[in-house]
């Protein structure tokens, strides 16, 4: 097979993380592929393989743009055109594709929840997952959740493919670091109001209180939030309430981190916690499971379906106060993370997608 992969999203947090994931070994594979990329990530993309089978076309036409729907160079879609298939690990599609496309919707939480865009804003995404919808030969997703959701809220009639996503290379059980627990628990996310932190720093700021009443001696534990404290705008006043009296409750933002420095704080900490209402997958609490360390999530349908086989515990989505509770349970036994069998990896999901075009290829 001929197949153009989207790389424009390589490097960037997210859909790139997806892309990064699956393209080497989609790489490894007997198809010819082109590869569509920014200039700037060429010798990088091109050093992924050195297989005369691999090209790479230069492109820095930004997705969802203007210029990506209606002015996309015709240079860049004579080539394309060329080839059998047409693949982007999101949902945006360049105009002027004539050969089967296939789109990968992670999540449709722009219309599931209310308030994370104006109704400009949500109006113009549910056009783009439309488009994606109509544009494709068949839909990617990476849960039966999402698969639900877009089934349901697009009237999606396509074939929509649950291909899992997982966690990069470099985080996987096998090249785990050997390094010391510290008395922190660890949030990786945004302050999108579905990602829950305004149910986590109360909880936070109650197990502290709870662990000096009944445990004086115990150290004060620390919260880590992963990411950065002037990029956590929103329009919830009570969030942003919490957030500004966050720095005298013992709770750190990191700002920017490198990949080491991810893999080396998620080791260290004693708990992970994901208090969503609401995730297309929900990595961070896999992410923690690999580097050896205990999570607590919200127990929301997708996370039940995710992590139905691993060793997670789970509090009431929405519920401060039995957050809490798991906090002080959790952190008190201290129990060492228990074997577990790796369901996901990006292998199987490059697989699985290769599978889905070969199919229509015979078709």
């Amino acid at each position: 097979m001929k197949i153009v992969l989207d790389c424009r999203w390589c490097k960037k947090s997210g859909i790139g993380a997806f892309i990064d994931g699956i393209l080497p070994h989609l790489l490894k594979t007997d198809n010819d592929f082109t590869l569509l990329g920014l200039e700037s990530l060429s010798n990088e993309l091109k050093n992924i393989s050195k297989s005369e089978k691999i090209s790479f076309l230069p492109c820095d036409v930004k997705p969802f743009s203007l210029k990506e729907l209606f002015l996309f160079p015709k240079g860049i879609l004579r080539i394309i055109n060329h080839n059998d298939f047409y693949f982007s690990p999101y949902c945006n599609i360049p105009g002027g594709i004539k050969i089967p496309v296939f789109t990968t919707i992670h999540d449709i939480v722009f219309l599931d929840v209310k308030g994370l865009a104006g109704k400009s804003g949500t109006f113009i995404r549910k056009l783009f997952y439309k488009y994606a919808v109509y544009r494709s030969k068949a839909i990617f997703t990476v849960t039966e959740f999402s698969k639900s959701r877009i089934v349901k809220k697009l009237a999606c009639k396509k074939p929509v493919h649950v291909v899992h996503s997982s966690v990069p290379e470099f985080l996987l059980k096998k090249n785990a670091l050997s390094l010391p627990k510290t008395d922190t628990i660890i949030f990786i996310g945004n302050i999108k109001k579905h990602k829950g932190l305004q149910i986590l720093i109360p909880a936070f700021v109650d197990f502290c209180k709870k662990l000096s009443e009944k445990i004086p001696s115990a150290p004060l534990p620390k919260l880590v939030i992963v990411g950065s404290k002037e990029n956590f705008r929103t329009n919830d006043e009570g969030i942003s309430k919490l957030i500004e009296e966050a720095s005298s409750k013992n709770i750190e933002f990191t700002g920017f981190i490198s990949d080491e420095e991810l893999k080396a704080r998620l080791t260290q900490a004693k708990i992970l916690v994901q208090p969503s209402f609401y995730e297309g997958f929900g990595l961070p609490p896999l992410q923690a499971l690999n580097c050896g360390t205990n999570a607590i999530v919200s127990d929301i349908e997708v996370f039940k379906e995710v992590y139905a086989d691993y060793p997670i515990t789970y509090f009431k989505c929405g519920d401060a106060a039995d957050l809490s509770e798991k906090l002080f349970t959790v952190w008190n036994e201290n129990k060492p993370l228990p074997a577990f069998e790796e369901k996901y990896s990006f292998e199987k999901t490059a697989k699985a997608i290769l599978a889905v075009l070969s199919q229509n290829a015979e078709s």
